[in-house]
């Protein structure tokens, strides 16, 4: 790895996350949606849908809240590729050809600001599922594999999100691939348990990789026991991460060339 990486990426990192804070609105938007959809189900549908957690609001925020923070990082990372699209249009890496920079800075310095943007919006929604009845009596352990696991989802979501912002030809198009990451987790066992769904909805729900992801989130939440399916979780994010990575990464070879 180049000796001037990880200065190079620090610099990097602040010129970005110095462009969030002086439009924070980007950060509230994107925790805008999830919550909507989150009071929408609580206090609208949510009393149709059996989960077999018992009936309430506070039980049913309980079930959705997993599903919700998947939700909230696939809207959060459109705008990884937007802020990506931007400099490339901008010129920055024709800038920095001329420069010392080590290169593959620029991609991890839109990644960590994505991470940092994605933890605020993150803890926002867990603080309105908090106002509306959201509980938990897990214990620390538990609450570290939460945050491991939705550190890997994100970071194997913001990867995915670079090659859009790398090869779209226009800002809609950097953004608009986030729209079926949004939709995913609605074809899961986010908002409701697979059994009552048609066959092939059914198969394709419980064979998702939000679906695992969502299951383990539950079972740590919810203090239920875990099995194997917190290694499926993993392995999922673990997977989609060196995927996006690898086609990340030789996508911007290629743009450099």
């Amino acid at each position: 790895m180049d000796r001037h990486f990880w200065g190079d990426t620090a610099v990097l990192t602040r010129r970005s996350l110095t462009h969030v804070l002086r439009s924070p609105d980007t950060i509230v938007t994107t925790a805008v949606m999830p919550v909507a959809i989150m009071l929408l189900f609580v206090f609208v549908l949510g009393g149709s849908i059996d989960t077999g957690a018992g009936a309430g609001a506070g039980s049913y925020v309980d079930y959705l809240l997993p599903g919700i923070l998947l939700i909230t990082v696939a809207t959060g990372v459109s705008y990884t590729a937007y802020r990506l699209f931007l400099d490339l249009q901008g010129g920055l890496l024709e800038r920095f050809r001329s420069m010392p920079v080590a290169r593959t800075s620029v991609l991890w310095a839109h990644v960590l600001t994505s991470l940092v943007a994605n933890v605020v919006s993150l803890v926002l929604v867990v603080g309105v599922a908090v106002a509306i009845g959201f509980r938990s009596g897990a214990a620390v352990p538990a609450w570290l594999g939460v945050v491991g696991i939705m550190l890997l989802f994100t970071l194997a979501l913001t990867w995915l999100a670079v090659i859009p912002g790398l090869t779209a030809t226009s800002v809609e198009g950097a953004s608009a691939f986030s729209y079926p990451l949004v939709f995913l987790p609605f074809l899961s066992s986010a908002f409701a348990p697979t059994d009552a769904m048609p066959g092939p909805v059914r198969w394709f729900a419980e064979h998702q990789p939000v679906t695992a992801i969502v299951d383990a989130l539950r079972a740590l939440l919810t203090q239920q026991p875990v099995g194997t399916g917190i290694w499926t979780a993993l392995a999922w994010c673990v997977g989609l991460l060196v995927l996006a990575v690898l086609v990340a990464a030789r996508t911007y070879r290629r743009k450099l060339s």
